[in-house]
């Protein structure tokens, strides 16, 4: 007999319990609206934005920190301004957000194919490949995540200088997963190690289930709750490792800017009055996090049976 846990999760998914919960949680509904909003404008940037902020045949120097359409000396043209090279801010925001998205969802990604089944090895196998397992993670764990991003980033721009931007990207996916797997593959560990020990578990083994089966087919099902509520926060917190990285000028090549180097671009004019060239690209950053991470909170109080 499967786990209490899988069965409640299923039954809720199943039933409708799921979607009626969500229904029932206004925070959800709000925070799903604003993350499908900025998705929708980041994926269909190239036929929603108004300008393309990245064509320089189209640039006008002489448009350059326009303000905001309502404040004076703005124009509807450009709704929320426009920075120093004289790019739509709006239309930047959508590109730069599909570049950050796209960083935050590949990094999640190939954690999970990392986290998971090392984590599921732990905790199922026990023993040694446990303990080494678990001594990698602590490891790792002792440097702080932004440390280590910037170290593996700086080593590949260092090792590829002029590395195109498919490999620039595929560098910062990297550098953030690179730590990104552990919280994964402890939290699948922990619950292997109490899944191994149900009955059902124990009847598999005595009818001569192969033991990689029973991980595969019985055990890794039961402890993927926990971690598709992980994963939904970790995409939050990945976005704004990426932002951080872009920040402090590391990050994506300055072609192809995401929603840090959009804030880098901006604090240089904090100050002198036009605050919209950072203000925006901030707030953007700000919504998609809060929304995301109210959909984690969400996600991980409906699938909980403790509080039906």
């Amino acid at each position: 007999m499967k786990s209490l846990r899988a069965w409640f999760m299923r039954r809720r998914v199943g039933s409708g319990e799921l979607w009626d919960s969500f229904r029932r949680s206004p925070f959800a509904i709000a925070a799903a609206t604003i993350a499908v909003l900025c998705l929708v404008g980041a994926v269909f940037a190239g036929a929603l934005a108004p300008h393309d902020p990245f064509d320089l045949a189209r640039l006008e120097l002489g448009d350059a920190r326009l303000p905001p359409a309502w404040l004076d000396g703005g124009t509807p043209r450009y709704l929320l301004g426009t920075d120093d090279q004289g790019r739509d801010i709006l239309s930047a925001l959508m590109h730069g957000a599909r570049l950050s998205l796209a960083v935050g969802a590949a990094s999640v990604l190939v954690s999970l194919l990392v986290g998971v089944p090392l984590g599921l090895l732990s905790g199922y196998v026990g023993g040694r490949v446990d303990a080494v397992l678990m001594r990698i993670c602590d490891v790792m764990l002792s440097f702080p995540a932004i440390l280590v991003a910037l170290l593996v980033d700086g080593v590949g721009r260092a090792l590829f200088p002029a590395a195109h931007d498919a490999l620039a990207f595929g560098v910062l996916v990297a550098a953030i997963a690179l730590t990104g797997w552990v919280p994964y593959a402890r939290t699948v560990r922990g619950s292997a190690l109490v899944e191994r020990g149900r009955d059902y578990v124990l009847a598999a083994r005595v009818i001569g289930v192969a033991p990689w089966r029973i991980a595969r087919r019985h055990v890794l099902p039961n402890v993927l709750g926990p971690v598709w509520v992980l994963a939904t926060i970790q995409l939050a917190s990945a976005i704004l490792i990426e932002a951080t990285l872009s920040f402090l000028g590391v990050g994506m090549p300055p072609t192809t800017p995401s929603l840090g180097t959009l804030i880098r671009v901006g604090n240089d004019f904090l100050f002198s009055g036009e605050w919209w060239i950072a203000a925006f690209p901030g707030a953007m950053l700000m919504l998609i996090a809060v929304s995301v991470n109210l959909l984690g909170d969400w996600l991980r109080d409906a699938l909980n049976p403790r509080l039906r």
